[in-house]
């Protein structure tokens, strides 16, 4: 796929991910990462599937902000579309059976975050 036109879905994608965020977390959704990194020259939206994780320090990331979880709506790569960073504890439990009464399931792996 050209690089335009894979930029141009997964933006798409990440635009959609945001949306959904936002009801869900008071409008603090930051868009993320629009393209697969996958080490090539073959150009690659996000996947169009959502998936949730949090994320903190003993996810193996070293957080700069400390003051909580950050969200991701991912693809089912791990590729995270869309992020909300500074999340409670007591924010993460309200938000986790929000995604899970819409039947978004969560994602186990290891998530990209953009740096």
């Amino acid at each position: 796929m050209q690089y335009f036109a894979a930029l141009r879905m997964g933006q798409k994608r990440v635009q959609v991910a945001r949306e959904y965020l936002n009801k869900l977390a008071d409008d603090k959704a930051m868009p993320a990462l629009a393209l697969l990194d996958n080490k090539t020259n073959v150009w690659e939206p996000v996947g169009e599937e959502n998936l949730y994780a949090f994320v903190n320090e003993s996810s193996g990331f070293v957080l700069t902000d400390t003051s909580g979880y950050i969200l991701a709506l991912c693809d089912k790569n791990g590729i995270s579309k869309a992020i909300v960073q500074g999340v409670s504890k007591e924010q993460k439990e309200n938000i986790e059976k929000m995604l899970k009464d819409d039947n978004i399931p969560e994602y186990k792996g290891k998530v990209s975050l953009p740096v």
